[in-house]
């Protein structure tokens, strides 16, 4: 990437926030635009900034994102925004002779009672979780336009599936937040006000798999470099946990002391979601990050991004 002119769609979210602090470790010219000067869900305005701009690198971090609710209640949305966004990128790239993509999926794509942990060629092979199948399905053509124009016209287009992230700049909505987000808020707000009990959605028992965003780009940076091929290569950590313990984690982290009780009334999603990582570790990437220090650097980032606003939280 040196010298290059790199693009990170979505570098005001969470993801993209990331990538531009590994980035900036790069010899490249870093470039972005924010959705007040070019909503990428409009085509007429991408195909134009394309063509002005040419960035010759991409990274496709641009999505619309949310937790089990947000993904349930706003399906049309979910589906209409990502697939939108997937195909005037990947498009407009091709068309303005970009040398390299990477578009950055989901471990959604993967059907509900998969295998696991969760091999690369089981995407297609079996139903989707219900709750975020609208997301899923966009991701999954983001991931298959990338093989297409990879195949029809010979784009170096790659495709990465990212296990659950966490870290800097993540979505504190109350209602609307992924589980790490939304655990970090609801334990720091019980620790404000002396609640002697966390109420956590659903049973505890699935499992999940966490990676620290700076992880993830640092992964993306180094396939970015170093892969070319049709195959997704899935990015995570190996090693998943049940949400049950994944609270005390984070309560410890914030130092919260009260009781945990569970909500069985909230839906689950899948049971288990482990990504079988052995693509990635042969590629020559391994995580750094634990998730202890993991989830303290990420509290550590709410606390500032809150002061930041002059409130004791985030706001919704």
């Amino acid at each position: 990437m040196k010298g290059k002119s790199v693009y990170v769609a979505g570098h005001r979210g969470m993801v993209g926030g990331a990538l531009l602090r590994r980035l900036a470790q790069e010899d490249a010219k870093l470039v972005t635009t924010s959705r007040s000067e070019v909503d990428l869900c409009n085509q007429a305005a991408v195909f134009d900034w394309f063509a002005k701009t040419r960035p010759q690198v991409i990274f496709l971090a641009a999505a619309k994102v949310g937790g089990i609710v947000a993904n349930n209640t706003l399906r049309a949305e979910f589906i209409y925004d990502n697939i939108a966004i997937a195909a005037n990128v990947i498009h407009a790239a091709h068309l303005n002779g970009a040398e390299k993509l990477m578009f950055l999926g989901s471990s959604c794509i993967y059907p509900k009672l998969a295998a696991q942990p969760l091999r690369e060629d089981s995407m297609l092979t079996g139903p989707l979780e219900p709750t975020n199948e609208p997301y899923a399905i966009a991701k999954i053509a983001g991931i298959k336009m990338a093989e297409a124009y990879r195949s029809q016209y010979g784009s170096d287009f790659v495709s990465v599936m990212p296990t659950n992230l966490y870290g800097p700049g993540d979505n504190y909505h109350p209602e609307y937040s992924h589980v790490v987000a939304a655990l970090i808020r609801r334990f720091h707000e019980a620790k404000l006000s002396g609640a002697a009990n966390v109420v956590v959605w659903g049973t505890g028992t699935p499992r999940r798999e966490f990676l620290y965003v700076d992880d993830m780009a640092d992964a993306c940076v180094h396939l970015m470099k170093t892969y070319s091929s049709a195959e997704l290569v899935n990015v995570g950590t190996g090693e998943d946990i049940t949400i049950a313990e994944f609270a005390r984690v984070v309560a410890a982290a914030v130092g919260y002391r009260g009781e945990i009780s569970f909500d069985t009334s909230r839906p689950d999603g899948t049971p288990r979601k482990l990504l079988d990582i052995s693509r990635l570790d042969k590629l020559g990437w391994r995580a750094k990050t634990s998730l202890e220090d993991g989830i303290r650097r990420a509290y550590t980032a709410y606390l500032a991004e809150s002061q930041a606003k002059g409130l004791s939280q985030p706001h919704a």
